[in-house]
């Protein structure tokens, strides 16, 4: 099959580009815009608590919302507030009110704290639904603008935060952290294979390829997300970047390096192309297939996010590697050994004394190797175990200069923590709530520890439904609001209600407690399914029940080696709460996916050795000597892009960043370099039971190469 088609687009290389342009122009057309989404709530399904309350909340009380935006209002000189300062305050908030900002309904100065250290102005906005509505962001620009001129004179000094100031933040966060990724992603590439192959053509070859589909790609997504109404959170644009890039280039470098061993064998540029696609056409199918499988995985995670995250990205991986396979070859093919210009030293192929070095020791060792490859991934892993998550995408996903950051801290200085969102606790009856029962319960609330403060409650129309504002003393996305919320408070909510009635608690905090019930259910499923799947990948293409058992523990492994350096990193040396919450899943499904690739092509190459004749040491030898320069370029090249991540200057993005470049480093350095082909060569023959793919075909001479083969 990988014959015929590479074959077909080497003889018709201009019909196969034309072929994508056509597709390329045709899905940019007609594909409608890709919006993303920083609001937590819209991941989590109906019969959550938070999702409960949420609805309640819209249908008793349709006109109503929290205040969108808070100003704060302090002394620059740091000193409680006069007299003055607070007439100053109210004459500032009536000069907004009276200039009828768009969007901005309306501005009401509160007292000011206890300690009269901070004074708070709630801002009431136009209230929107849809990602793309813009009306809240923008009123926050008009706001800060107007505000800029205020405080001039009046010693005081102020900012805006509360959810509309941090959503637009984040989205301008996002905006700048993709544009350094994009940067850093396209550099970083152009450095490394202008080193590995010191030609330009070659250099700038997936940067056009990649940069082309990336708008295919990208339109089938929105597609996708509009047909099955999936939420694409804010951070998949990122994170798609670095798929593309990353692991299109580890396809298109594969390709490359099968194509100029073909010419270094003698072979003329058109029929070394088809040699090339026809050898790593399976090795890079089954690669991008465990991929694929276990992205798609995450459509039976309960959050909306990574039911949407999964598709996204294999979708990328899909056309990435079509392209690998279809249009990267059509380009070589017109452009044949110029493809290397300027340079002579594809015509010889190197002596790779290091991994000749390397594959020697591990033949003779090979349990010296597997001992110290496993002994320090355990080392690592041992830190996975104090994995704490953290749930607040809002702020991980903003810089920690940007104002809604800052002044959300300085509110700290004289309000509860919990004030920029406060928790809902909403009862209901079938009948009127009476004033007794009303107050009996504020009174109950009140005294629940971790609550701040509870306002008089907000009636509906009907007087069926109550709305008690619950102010936590902890900011709401802490593991001690989460703890207040999931325990006393929602226990004393449903066991308080008054006979007939029915309590529910919303809010920020209480979407993170579901969030936690939620990612509980998808580590028992969405794991162990990706880790089925993917061993079913490797017992087809190995013909083998061993060895996918000891390749999938190995990743594994690497999975909470990755994990315990996180924690090691971020939360031990740089002293943060914890991880974001996503990070397991999303680093389990790259390291377990992208580390599997890794196994994959080495095992595949281990597996021709053994065919030709060598025994299993000898072939793991051979094996890392041939393949170890091109897992070390794949992984490098892959690696890096990830690492762009950490330039955008989030801790959201920078954790992700990290994690995924570190496991990716592990997966190819480690694992697939050391570990799996020393345990193969301690295992022997038996690892390729009961296929014995390590034995030569009897109609197969003695100089057949299996399609395969990787250097």
């Amino acid at each position: 099959m990988f014959a015929r088609l590479g074959s077909l687009v080497v003889r018709r290389p201009w019909w196969t580009i034309g072929t994508w342009v056509l597709i390329i122009i045709a899905v940019v057309a007609t594909a409608p815009k890709l919006t993303a989404t920083t609001d937590q709530s819209s991941f989590l399904p109906s019969h959550y608590e938070s999702i409960q309350a949420a609805e309640l909340q819209e249908k008793a009380f349709p006109d109503s919302a929290a205040p969108a935006a808070i100003v704060v209002f302090e002394r620059t000189d740091d000193a409680p507030l006069s007299a003055a300062d607070e007439a100053a305050v109210e004459s500032i908030t009536e000069q907004l009110n009276q200039a009828q900002l768009s969007d901005v309904t309306g501005i009401q100065a509160v007292p000011p704290s206890d300690n009269r250290l901070i004074q708070i102005a709630a801002v009431q906005m136009t209230k929107v639904t849809n990602p793309s509505d813009t009306r809240q962001s923008d009123a926050v620009k008009a706001l800060r603008k107007a505000l800029q001129d205020k405080v001039h004179d009046t010693g005081l000094k102020i900012g805006v935060t509360g959810s509309a100031a941090q959503n637009l933040d984040a989205q301008e966060s996002s905006t700048k952290g993709l544009a350094i990724i994009g940067f850093a992603t396209v550099g970083l590439i152009l450095v490394l294979l202008l080193l590995i192959f010191r030609s330009p053509v070659i250099a700038l070859l997936p940067i056009v390829v990649i940069g082309a589909i990336s708008l295919a790609v990208n339109g089938l997504i929105a597609m996708v997300s509009e047909a099955f109404d999936l939420k694409i959170d804010s951070s998949v644009s990122s994170i798609l970047v670095v798929v593309l890039y990353g692991v299109g280039t580890d396809y298109i470098l594969f390709l490359m390096f099968r194509y100029r061993e073909r010419l270094r064998a003698g072979e003329d540029p058109k029929t070394a192309m088809v040699s090339a696609v026809t050898r790593v056409g399976e090795a890079i199918t089954s690669a991008a297939g465990a991929v694929i499988i276990a992205f798609m995985a995450l459509t039976l995670s309960t959050l909306g996010l990574f039911r949407s995250l999964g598709p996204a990205l294999a979708i990328a991986v899909a056309v990435a590697l079509l392209a690998g396979l279809t249009l990267v070859p059509a380009i070589v093919s017109l452009f044949g050994t110029k493809v290397f210009w300027p340079s002579k030293a594809w015509r010889t192929a190197p002596k790779g004394a290091v991994f000749a070095g390397l594959g020697r020791g591990l033949g003779r060792r090979p349990g010296v190797f597997a001992v110290a490859a496993g002994g320090l991934l355990t080392v690592f892993g041992v830190f996975a175990v104090g994995f704490n998550p953290t749930f607040d995408l809002t702020s991980g996903s903003t810089s920690n200069a940007s104002e809604s950051v800052l002044y959300s801290k300085e509110l700290l200085k004289g309000m509860p923590a919990g004030v920029t969102q406060p928790s809902d606790v909403l009862l209901r009856s079938p009948n009127s709530l009476s004033q007794d029962q009303l107050e009996s319960y504020r009174a109950t609330l009140t005294h629940v520890d971790g609550v701040g403060q509870v306002s008089e409650p907000t009636l509906s129309q009907d007087n069926s439904v109550a709305d008690f504002k619950v102010t936590l003393t902890s900011a709401p996305e802490s593991d001690q609001a989460i703890d207040t919320v999931r325990g006393p408070l929602r226990t004393a909510a449903h066991a308080a209600a008054p006979p007939g009635t029915t309590a529910v608690v919303g809010g920020l905090t209480s979407v993170f407690v579901d969030f936690q019930d939620a990612m509980n259910h998808d580590y028992a499923v969405v794991f162990p399914l990706a880790a089925i799947l993917i061993m079913i990948v490797l017992a087809l293409l190995l013909r083998s029940l061993v060895a996918p058992w000891y390749l999938m523990a190995s990743v594994f492994l690497g999975f909470a080696a990755t994990l315990g350096a996180s924690v090691l990193v971020f939360q031990h040396l740089q002293h943060e709460s914890g991880l974001v919450f996503t990070l397991p899943v999303i680093m389990y499904l790259f390291v377990v996916a992208l580390g599997t690739d890794y196994n994959i092509l080495m095992v595949a190459r281990l597996r021709e050795e053994a065919r030709e004749g060598h025994e299993p040491k000898r072939a793991a030898a051979l094996a890392l000597h041939h393949t170890g320069p091109t897992i070390a370029a794949a992984g490098l090249i892959l690696a890096g892009t990830f690492a762009s991540m950490m330039l955008a200057g989030n801790s959201t993005l920078s954790q992700m960043g990290f994690a995924i470049s570190v496991g990716i480093a592990i997966a190819a350095f480690v694992m697939a370099m050391f570990f799996t082909p020393a345990l193969t060569a301690l295992i022997g023959h038996r690892a390729w039971w009961p296929g014995h793919a390590d034995t030569r075909p009897k109609s197969q001479p003695s100089h057949y190469r299996e399609p395969v083969r990787m250097n």
